[in-house]
């Protein structure tokens, strides 16, 4: 049976897109009551809302980040821009809102340029603020603590512009229906207000940790674009509170757990803080989501709206799951390295006699044989690591977050006109050179 076409799919009845003759329109079925399909774009009444389907499979991920890691690591790093542009490629072309993939056309040119200029720009800021404190702190206090200490806060808001500017440029290289996403310029004000909102929490111990999650989330979809369309975060930062339960209750069970096993010496209170430690564990992963899922679903444009319903568990899951996997089959590699590192050790003291004709064939490999095998497994872990990561941690994630995503009215999706492309003379340099967002 032939393959049918996309013209055919697009136009019932039709063999494709050469002209009827007039004969064989009048014996041509009508097809006026069939067309355009119900749920097109196309339609009279289309679809209240869009799915977001994941058709991403782990097998292939799984490949590609082992043969980019490969790369990467025979490069001693250089293909590493390759490697994160070729993965965010497969990432958005594998999500697909409404059935139309994202498309992400960032270039790893772009990004090597943006990587050497931002180092560029941080060796001379870090070296110059460094010297400048130490002498003074030598001059001031007779040692350095101090100067160690306003070098790493001088640090913070290199961190916080690095996070925005990111954001900003994976945005404009990112492209649904060939509209392209973006984000306004505001580095720096994100800077001074996440520096504010972050010492308010620390006064607080941590009680306004909702507010700065809102405050901060507000200022970056407050200036993110869909072509002309501008996102607006609603709701109330007080909405966050309820994503502390588990935090609280943590927090309420190890205060007891301390007052039984310091105050009246009983065995129990040492399991509650135990269990404690472990409901923080499971309140940390529970705020991230629920708050992912309380900001979105207050979260518009244009007349667009989203639902999200992702569930905390599943997450817990997927990451405590695939990183035990993970772990499990970098066992050997890692005692082989172990090994190894033995290995190199004692290949020359009394030891391997211990182990007779395998303790002597073993020490008369050459050392620089042993420090290549050594090094050559290092990387090799640290390879698979990000490699099996990727396939049972990274890509569950991602697809459990894009199916539990709904958009509501699409019709608004014909008044979204194209944006300018945003130019970026360091693309996300600043974010690799401090090493953020590494996996994607």
């Amino acid at each position: 049976m032939p393959e049918t076409s996309a013209w055919e799919k697009a136009s019932p009845g039709a063999g494709g897109p050469a002209l009827a003759t007039p004969a064989a329109a009048q014996d041509a079925p009508s097809h006026t009551e069939d067309w355009p399909p119900r749920g097109s774009y196309a339609s009279p009444s289309p679809p209240d809302s869009l799915a977001i389907d994941f058709v991403g499979r782990r097998r292939a991920v799984f490949w590609l980040a082992l043969k980019t890691g490969c790369l990467t690591v025979l490069t001693l790093g250089l293909y590493r821009f390759w490697m994160k542009t070729r993965l965010r490629r497969w990432y958005w072309s594998a999500t697909r809102p409404g059935g139309t993939p994202l498309e992400y056309v960032g270039d790893p040119y772009e990004k090597l340029l943006g990587f050497l200029i931002a180092v560029v720009i941080l060796a001379f800021y870090i070296g110059v603020v460094n010297l400048a404190l130490m002498f003074v702190s030598f001059s001031l206090f007779q040692q350095n603590y101090a100067a160690y200490a306003l070098s790493f806060l001088g640090v913070i808001p290199l961190w916080f512009y690095a996070r925005y500017r990111a954001r900003r440029y994976v945005l404009a290289r990112t492209r649904w229906r060939g509209v392209r996403f973006g984000m306004a310029p505001g580095a720096w004000g994100y800077v001074w207000r996440a520096m504010m909102h972050w010492t308010i929490t620390l006064l607080s111990l941590g009680l306004l940790w909702p507010r700065m999650t809102f405050w901060l989330e507000k200022y970056r979809t407050d200036r993110t674009y869909f072509g002309n369309a501008r996102l607006t975060q609603g709701g109330r930062w007080t909405m966050l509170y309820r994503a502390t339960w588990p935090l609280l209750a943590a927090l309420l069970l190890g205060g007891l757990g301390s007052a039984l096993a310091l105050g009246a010496g009983r065995g129990e209170g040492y399991t509650l803080i135990l269990a404690a430690w472990g409901l923080a564990a499971y309140g940390y992963v529970y705020y991230r989501v629920e708050t992912t899922r309380l900001l979105a679903n207050h979260k518009s444009a244009m007349g667009l709206a989203l639902t999200a319903r992702p569930k905390p568990f599943r997450i817990l899951m997927i990451t405590v799951l695939g990183t035990l996997a993970t772990a499990l089959v970098l066992a050997l590699p890692l005692g082989l390295l172990g090994f190894g590192v033995a290995l190199v050790q004692f290949a020359q003291t009394e030891v391997m006699q211990e182990f007779g004709e395998l303790g002597a064939l073993l020490a008369a490999l050459p050392r620089p044989l042993l420090v290549a095998l050594g090094v050559a497994l290092y990387f090799a872990i640290f390879l698979l690591w990000a490699t099996f990561t990727h396939a049972w941690v990274t890509m569950p994630t991602w697809r459990h977050y894009a199916t539990t995503l709904t958009i509501h009215n699409p019709a608004a999706l014909s008044r979204v006109s194209q944006r300018a492309r945003d130019e970026f003379q360091e693309a996300e340099g600043f974010a690799e050179a401090l090493d953020l967002g590494a996996s994607i």
